[in-house]
């Protein structure tokens, strides 16, 4: 059974870094499309970065954060940095299925506080 497992989350001062990382376990074939997303309580859950065909970020990351991958460790990164109280959130990975028709995954979520 597949499962991704994020890592990196914590309490950090306005200004500081932290990198997340999302591992998928179980998985028989390598995750190509990853993304980051957060969400704060109340509100609706925010597309943070992407990678894989496509590297993007939210406009509110630009400059600050970095997406990656590791293909040989199934492993997505997010490098933040500058970071600000309103980066507080809780940060999920996502990994689009590479077959068609199945349910894609998700993280359980860690936890990111940036105090002022």
């Amino acid at each position: 059974q597949v499962q991704l497992v994020e890592s990196g989350g914590g309490l950090v001062q306005a200004g500081g870094s932290l990198r997340l990382s999302c591992a998928a376990s179980g998985a028989l074939f390598t995750f190509n499309d990853w993304a980051w997303h957060r969400q704060v309580p109340g509100k609706q859950r925010e597309l943070v970065a992407t990678v894989g065909s496509l590297t993007t970020y939210a406009d509110s990351v630009k400059g600050r954060f970095t997406i990656s991958k590791e293909n040989g460790r199934n492993t997505v990164y997010l490098q933040m940095t500058s970071l600000k109280p309103e980066d507080t959130a809780v940060y999920y990975c996502y990994a689009k299925n590479p077959y068609r028709g199945y349910p894609d995954f998700w993280g359980q979520g860690t936890q990111v506080t940036v105090s002022s």
